[in-house]
């Protein structure tokens, strides 16, 4: 089994939401994802991503953008994104996925190699920029379900090689520190794949190891509108 990952798809979700406003890059972006998928990707293999998966409003409306991805080879592993707001409640969200398709929700997936776990995130506070108390509250919230997701990967397999999927960055460039990097080094995890960042904002994000983890940026504009094979093993 290889592993891939890309994030951010930002599928239409039913709606007339042409990416290209955001760049000429992104005109025809997902066929140009899906050209490189599967190029590369085998029924043997997964793909990881990190949310952002589709601008839908509801599941029903998402469902084409599902199967989409569904069609595509692999096993596909998501986690929700800020703008995933068809995601609603994570039974409902199981239920409707097509086959080879699995969504992490502050728990965790034994993929035979190593074990996947993953929340969605949150911004980071800084002593410069302070989060606001609602914002603080879902940032330590986020924080209470990477600590349910670590403890869910290692009751089901302590000794496998541990990786995390987060939505938004936990770390930066020039902020190598937060919440989620302390839980994820206490917990001995070896990758963290995460997304969100997108244009001018990628030159932020942090891809590199630090503290015997690996942290991989994987929003598809980062990486040319292309799955990007993930070596940690």
């Amino acid at each position: 089994m290889s592993l891939y990952a890309i994030g951010d798809l930002h599928l239409p979700g039913g709606q007339e939401k042409p990416m290209a406003v955001f760049g000429s890059q992104w005109d025809r972006h997902f066929q140009k994802i899906a050209e490189s998928w599967q190029a590369q990707v085998q029924p043997e293999d997964t793909v990881l991503i990190p949310g952002d998966i589709s601008w839908a409003m509801t599941l029903e409306e998402a469902m084409p953008d599902l199967r989409a991805i569904g069609r595509m080879p692999g096993k596909k592993i998501l986690v929700r994104g800020n703008h995933d707001y068809w995601w609603g409640g994570i039974g409902r969200v199981r239920d409707a996925l097509p086959e080879g398709m699995y969504a992490l929700q502050q728990d965790a997936l034994d993929l035979g190699d190593f074990v996947i776990c993953g929340t969605r995130g949150w911004t980071i506070p800084t002593e410069e920029n302070p989060l606001s108390p609602p914002d603080e509250k879902i940032y330590l919230r986020e924080l209470a379900r990477l600590d349910l997701a670590l403890g869910a990967a290692r009751r089901i397999a302590p000794e496998k090689p541990l990786a995390v999927m987060l939505h938004y960055p936990p770390l930066y460039q020039n902020l190598r520190h937060s919440g989620f990097t302390e839980r994820m080094e206490q917990a001995g995890v070896q990758l963290c794949v995460y997304g969100h960042l997108h244009g001018s904002g990628i030159a932020a994000g942090f891809s590199g190891e630090q503290n015997g983890i690996r942290y991989e940026l994987t929003s598809c504009d980062s990486q040319d509108f292309a799955v990007r094979k993930i070596n940690f093993l």
